[in-house]
């Protein structure tokens, strides 16, 4: 149970340092580079800061064996996904189809995949710390 109270607050981590990525984003990249240029390059720093989170706490998150990794990367896409609708909807007004073409490839959506990364994070974390279950 501890293990997964210490993945929530990294997850909190993850969020904060997501939320100031977006708002960076908003406020200077998209004027800059325009708003699919700048999803993109969000993409691959979002990557860079859920990966790099996760290496530097996998270790004091104590996961007990490799499928709570898994459990660990389930908890974070799960409620990355509650908060990105929550936000989405209540705070910034979007309309379901503009929240769901966040998650469309083929409308350069990247969402469904930033979730894939956020459940595979622990483990990817785990992996380049050379191990997989607590250390």
């Amino acid at each position: 149970m501890r293990t997964l109270a210490r993945a929530t607050a990294v997850w909190l981590v993850i969020i904060v340092a997501e939320s100031i990525s977006g708002t960076i984003r908003s406020l200077w990249l998209i004027p800059a580079v325009g708003e699919v240029r700048a999803g993109q390059i969000g993409f691959v720093v979002g990557v860079i800061i859920v990966i790099t989170t996760a290496w530097l706490f996998i270790r004091w998150m104590r996961p007990e064996k490799p499928s709570a990794l898994l459990a660990i990367g389930l908890l974070w896409a799960a409620l990355t996904l509650a908060f990105e609708v929550a936000l989405g909807r209540l705070v910034l007004n979007y309309s379901w189809e503009r929240m769901v073409s966040d998650y469309d490839i083929a409308q350069g959506g990247l969402m469904l995949i930033g979730l894939a990364v956020l459940l595979f994070a622990p483990l990817i974390a785990a992996t380049l710390r050379g191990t997989n279950h607590s250390t």
